[in-house]
């Protein structure tokens, strides 16, 4: 089974809108994934 990538016109970022996200779990790329949450506008 191939990998499926997803880019950033696959997402509708509307659907997060107003939200609070939270990353748990990810261990040592956590913070990683949080801050490329918040430079896409997400809180």
């Amino acid at each position: 089974m191939a990998a499926r990538i997803f880019y950033q016109e696959d997402c509708n970022l509307a659907a997060l809108e107003g939200q609070k996200i939270a990353i748990i779990g990810y261990g040592s790329q956590g913070h990683a994934h949080a801050l490329n949450l918040k430079e896409s506008g997400c809180d």
